[in-house]
């Protein structure tokens, strides 16, 4: 079995959460925070943490444009939270400043479950793992309000009790999308150590490789 080489794009949120992660599921993983290191990897995951902030230090670590043009190229890439709403093509509740990587085409609603405080955790059951309902950790986290024909719905809120703000407005909202060789997760697997996101992500690698 190959052992792909994944990067970590490291400029800020969970970057060493992924990388021990995917050290699990037997990938070499890479932090990647220049353009040389973007060249070698076979796939990249974009990890949580603060959207805007991630989208300015693109430009500054002159790393925008090649991604894009990798993810044009195909690359397979995985963005969880922070990662999602760069991924996608369009966002709602976003900066007028803030620059979109594209690769997903869904409209993502930044914040969409509420402040800090509304942070939680549920069991989703995720399309194509074995293994049971996957236990979700959700931070300031986004939601899908809008999939394109081409992506496919992994997970989506269940009945809903107690999320966010607004309970009543997530159930049934989208939250693990994929799209070709693209894969993004409203919540954050490598918080859990449920390492079956990260192995289906690689997995997805070694087939495009």
């Amino acid at each position: 079995m190959t052992s792909p080489t994944v990067g970590v794009l490291a400029l800020q949120g969970n970057v060493r959460e992924h990388l021990d992660a995917l050290t699990a599921c037997g990938a070499r993983p890479v932090p990647v925070r220049r353009e040389s290191e973007l060249d070698a990897v076979d796939g990249l995951i974009l990890p949580g943490g603060e959207s805007t902030t991630m989208s300015k230090l693109l430009d500054v670590f002159e790393l925008l444009e090649p991604l894009r043009a990798r993810l044009g190229a195909g690359m397979p890439a995985y963005g969880s939270c922070a990662g999602m709403i760069l991924l996608a093509d369009r966002i709602l509740d976003g900066r007028s400043d803030q620059h979109q990587l594209g690769g997903l085409d869904v409209v993502v609603r930044r914040n969409a479950f509420g402040r800090q405080v509304d942070s939680f955790e549920t069991d989703l059951d995720f399309r194509g793992l074995d293994g049971g309902p996957v236990h979700a950790v959700f931070i300031r986290a986004p939601w899908v309000e809008k999939t394109g024909s081409d992506v496919e719905v992994l997970a989506s809120v269940p009945h809903v009790t107690s999320m966010g703000e607004d309970p009543g407005a997530a159930a049934g909202r989208p939250v693990a999308v994929r799209q070709g060789p693209v894969l993004a997760t409203s919540f954050h697997p490598e918080l859990t150590g449920d390492r079956r996101v990260h192995g289906l992500f690689v997995d997805m690698v070694r087939t495009s490789a």
